[in-house]
């Protein structure tokens, strides 16, 4: 699949880049993205919950009155659970949530997602550029010229480059993220992928590699 490089004005550069088709021109596996995405949203959780039970209870544990003669029921110490202040019965209690996922079934997902986009033509290619100092209105420019700005896009360069990303993040639909950081559920998450053709390069590297 071959897409022609712009400038960061809009304009064609007459250059072109050719996108693997063991990358981008796959079918799709739907099954393998939703467990890619599913890992990485229970990664995210931080599974901090937590409710103090009858034992880790602030109370004294008298009984509360004897076992007969009352005519009531029988009650132990202030902290049951069946009092306003009591325990909680089976509260949550900290865990982590992640779970494991092969790494060839997490490869099969990033290259369905980056497929996927390809069916839908909502993959550009931007010529390499650079910012001299962090600039949102900068950014915004570029997403601007080449037709990104009013979706929810993702901006993947070749490297981590700390003045592109400071002055992409406060844009609310604009995500950065470096080719090697590349992951399904950001591919999913965004309506259109832009690449610099350093990214997509560093991308088409893989499947060679591989």
């Amino acid at each position: 699949m071959k897409i022609e490089i712009i400038n960061t004005s809009g304009a064609k550069t007459g250059k072109s880049v050719e996108l693997h088709d063991d990358i981008f021109g796959i079918e799709p596996n739907e099954h393998a993205m939703y467990l890619a995405v599913k890992q990485f949203l229970a990664n995210q959780r931080q599974g901090t919950h937590k409710a103090k039970e009858k034992g880790e209870t602030a109370g004294s544990t008298r009984k509360l009155h004897r076992q007969k003669g009352t005519g009531g029921s029988r009650k132990g110490s202030i902290k049951n659970p069946l009092f306003h202040g009591g325990g909680t019965i089976f509260g949550p209690r900290p865990r982590d949530y992640g779970f494991k996922l092969n790494r060839k079934v997490k490869e099969l997902a990033r290259r369905s997602a980056l497929s996927q986009k390809a069916k839908e033509n909502s993959i550009l290619i931007v010529e390499d550029f650079s910012i001299d100092k962090p600039s949102t209105k900068s950014m915004h420019g570029i997403l601007k010229n080449i037709g990104a700005d009013k979706k929810r896009t993702l901006l993947v360069t070749e490297k981590n480059d700390p003045q592109i990303s400071l002055s992409g993040r406060n844009l609310p639909k604009t995500e950065i993220i470096s080719a090697d950081a590349l992951n399904t559920y950001a591919v999913m998450k965004a309506q259109q992928l832009v690449f610099t053709a350093g990214a997509a390069n560093a991308i088409n590297q893989t499947a060679e590699n591989n």
